[in-house]
């Protein structure tokens, strides 16, 4: 009999995700599943079940909950043998690999999902030490995204992303960067360096347009330092999707890059608030199987 993993973060979803939890026991029980059900409670307790999935050779891992229960799991996958197919039922407020994948938001038709029977090879990135499913975001901007509040995030959704970029934006904050690909060297003040792995950066799915999950590059954005005057045409651009075409915005694809700075800098990890520079980020090409709806 196959064995799956439910990882399920039970605050997600204003706190429905144990409901959930109770369907997809049930629908996969129906298919053949052995199923084991892990509540997360503390930071690292995704990764720490992934990892256990992984070594006793599980078939199916499914992440219930948001970006960050997401982030945790997959990062259980680092360096293992057996990795598990993958399964998401999204209960954030964004899910940007919810959305990337075209698996449904609304939780009840993700789970049906489960039992579709598409996988689709994705690329994972590596940042330093650690997994990353989305997007990596350096700088002052970087920075305040960490600090949108769970109010905010339920309230706006992704704007409250832009609204806060915006405003960090306006406050002409940067900090001096040093950032290095295929043999290329860039040097400045920037309040944003971004790595993309998929179309989908903070709820917006035009954000990288040309991004694909299984392209084996990282999408890449340096905002140069920006006045007043400049900033609602760099959003606007965000909004359009042809944010590579602005001319304060240096575009670049790449398997590996580095950033660096003189000054302390956070970065943002797939929503979280991530280490601080210096970073390392690589392309992880054809990681995990994920199950995906079946094709109309």
């Amino acid at each position: 009999m196959q064995q799956a993993m439910i990882i399920v973060n039970p605050s997600s979803g204003q706190e429905e995700a144990l409901e959930h939890v109770r369907q997809v026991v049930q629908l996969l029980r129906d298919t053949g599943y052995e199923i084991t059900v892990k509540e997360t409670a503390k930071e690292r307790d995704a990764t720490q079940f992934c990892i256990t999935a992984c070594m006793e050779c599980y078939d199916l891992v499914v992440s219930i909950g948001g970006d960050g229960t997401l982030h945790e799991t997959i990062n259980g996958l680092l360096d293992q043998d057996h990795r598990p197919r993958l399964g998401v039922v999204p209960l954030g407020t964004v899910n940007d690999f919810a959305r990337a994948l075209q698996i449904p938001l609304n939780p009840k038709e993700a789970i049906r999902t489960l039992t579709s029977s598409r996988l689709r090879t994705v690329d994972i990135g590596r940042l330093n030490n650690q997994l990353f499913a989305n997007v990596v975001a350096a700088g002052s901007i970087a920075e305040a995204l960490s600090c949108v509040s769970s109010k905010d995030k339920t309230q706006f959704g992704a704007f409250a992303y832009l609204k806060e970029g915006i405003k960090e934006i306006a406050n002409q904050s940067a900090h001096p960067m040093v950032i290095r690909y295929d043999g290329l060297t860039w040097e400045g003040d920037s309040p944003l360096f971004l790595a993309a792995l998929t179309n989908s950066v903070g709820g917006f799915e035009t954000l990288v347009p040309d991004a694909s999950v299984d392209d084996g590059l990282l999408h890449c954005f340096i905002i140069k330092d920006l006045n007043i005057f400049k900033t609602i045409t760099v959003s606007m651009s965000l909004l359009w999707g042809n944010l590579k075409n602005h001319k304060d915005v240096i575009h670049f694809t790449t398997t590996h890059v580095t950033v660096s700075s003189p000054d302390s800098v956070m970065t943002n990890v797939d929503g979280e608030e991530g280490p601080s520079l210096p970073i390392e980020l690589s392309v992880l090409p054809s990681f995990i199987q994920v199950i995906v709806p079946e094709e109309e």
